[in-house]
């Protein structure tokens, strides 16, 4: 940057300053109150969310036991077999059993919610049958 320059960009500060101190105060503080708008935007509608999931799948995963259904991050299904420190042993069918980090379950299936499920989707299986019939 050229240095004949600068004089030039501090110029208009100084003549603010000059013509009045709490005028030009009010003009730094609005010029830095869209990037402060727009840092608390991000933190609540990004960050703050992100962190509260992270928490959640933290408490999700220190809470695994055996028995759980649990569904890993690669779609594979099975209950856990056993807990060890940084890993579980899921089952997967009669007699596989599969050893995967804490880090790789994405959630727990919970079987209150699967009764749920399955009598939302014998009502729709009822609800389609009766328009078929309907339609014949």
């Amino acid at each position: 940057m050229n240095v004949l320059a600068l004089p030039a960009l501090f110029g208009g500060a100084a003549q603010q300053g000059a013509e009045g101190g709490a005028a030009g105060g009010m003009t730094g503080i609005m010029s830095f109150l869209p990037f402060v708008l727009i840092i608390a935007i991000f933190y609540f509608l990004i960050i703050r969310p992100q962190n509260k999931k992270q928490k959640e799948t933290q408490k999700m995963l220190e809470a695994l036991k055996k028995g759980d259904k649990v569904v890993t991050i690669g779609g594979v299904n099975g209950v856990i077999h056993s807990v060890r420190d940084k890993t579980v042993v899921v089952k997967v069918d009669e007699n596989t059993k599969v050893e995967f980090l804490r880090s790789a379950i994405s959630s727990v299936i919970d079987p209150s919610k699967q009764v749920e499920e399955k009598t939302e989707e014998k009502k729709d299986e009822g609800e389609k049958s009766k328009e078929k019939k309907e339609i014949i």
